[in-house]
């Protein structure tokens, strides 16, 4: 679990210097995370990295697809 917030960390500051990316990163997560969020995460508020920190939290009922998109960049 901490090495998957470290990456996140990184994968956020490495983004944070193009936004382009960022976006296509965001863009990857968001796909490859929805139903796992539906399911898991639905009445978290999005914003300051909630979403993607419930994600990790529960990194364990993830598909597979949903943790790769994480471990890749968020």
């Amino acid at each position: 679990m901490r090495s998957i917030m470290m990456l996140a960390l990184l994968a956020a500051a490495t983004l944070a210097a193009d936004p382009a990316a960022a976006q296509d990163q965001r863009s990857v997560l968001r796909d490859a995370c929805k139903a796992d969020y539906q399911r898991l995460c639905n009445g978290v508020q999005p914003g300051g990295g909630r979403i993607v920190k419930c994600l990790q939290d529960q990194s364990d009922k993830l598909t597979p697809a949903c943790k790769t998109a994480l471990s890749k960049g968020n």
